[in-house]
């Protein structure tokens, strides 16, 4: 399902929505949505619609959960969705170029905090009311990622199950593979500290502005040696400011995911799994799954 249309449904329903990074779309409540089902089944102008610039905004936690509850899948797939929809839109602002919201109007950034915002046509959708159980589907209870196998069973809908039963149980022996990874790797992981303190010594770490980030520990400012028999899996390599935000997000949700740099200017979220050659490109595409972004193993 596409994000742009569930963005306009939600403005629809709630009058409302915050996007972090950006500002407020804003709608009057006396402005009436035709569903799909109206005799007038055409698009139109959206009326009373507005947009109030406010870059401040971090958190649209109640947007997320309605994504996901409309597309099944996790919170912070959902997430991440959401993330990488606004960063193309601050892309094009960034540039002078119009953004289109599709369902709700185009907005074009005059300059640093002023944006120009035209009204476009609605989505004539099959609208219905959202009750606050409906939206709040998703339980964080079920997202937990300490349990790979559970992610990987967790939030089954109807049309999974018309899928081959062979792929299902491909998707089982990934998820019984990395399980079995991870434990042997927090097994071995005490054993191994010594050394990896050693060898960490002889690295440049970051700066102190990084150190005085959210998660600035030494082990993940540093370079990490990859022990012998694992492999460093890279999920992301990004600015500061998104790398301790993304790596704070991980934590929560139990991934043992760590940070390095070089320079201080980009950083490298990695977690190092133990594994044999012939599994690597199996938790390639398992991890990029959970990521939500193509993950790979640095040589």
């Amino acid at each position: 399902m596409k994000l742009a249309p569930l963005l306009a449904q939600f403005l629809y329903i709630h009058k409302s929505m915050a996007l972090p990074g950006l500002g407020t779309f804003l709608l009057d409540p006396s402005a009436i949505i035709e569903p799909a089902n109206s005799k007038h089944n055409k698009p139109v102008n959206l009326e009373g619609v507005s947009f109030e610039s406010n870059p401040s905004i971090k958190e649209a936690a109640e947007l997320i959960q309605f994504i996901s509850s409309q597309t099944g899948k996790i919170k912070a797939l959902a997430a991440a969705d959401l993330d990488s929809y606004l960063a193309q839109a601050l892309q094009f602002l960034n540039i002078g170029k119009p953004f289109l919201f599709e369902g709700i109007g185009s907005l074009v950034k005059l300059k640093p905090g002023e944006f120009a915002f035209t009204s476009g046509l609605t989505i004539p959708a099959s609208m219905k009311d959202y009750s606050a159980r409906e939206i709040s589907s998703t339980s964080s209870t079920e997202e937990s990622f300490g349990d790979y196998k559970s992610v990987l069973y967790s939030r089954i809908q109807t049309t999974t199950w018309k899928r081959p039963v062979a792929f299902l149980l491909l998707v089982a022996g990934l998820g019984l593979a990395i399980w079995g990874g991870y434990i042997v790797y927090k097994r071995t992981a005490d054993k191994k500290v010594n050394t990896s303190a050693k060898e960490k010594n002889s690295t440049i770490p970051v700066n102190d502005t990084a150190r005085n980030s959210k998660d600035s520990s030494t082990e993940s400012q540093q370079m990490i040696m990859v022990p012998a028999g694992n492999y460093k899996f890279v999920l992301e390599i990004s600015n500061a400011q998104r790398a301790f935000s993304r790596l704070s997000r991980l934590k929560i949700f139990q991934w043992k995911a760590q940070m390095e740099t070089k320079d201080s200017l980009s950083y490298k979220i990695f977690m190092l799994l133990p594994a044999i050659a012939a599994d690597t490109a199996k938790m390639i595409d398992s991890l990029s799954r959970l990521n939500g972004k193509r993950v790979y193993i640095e040589q």
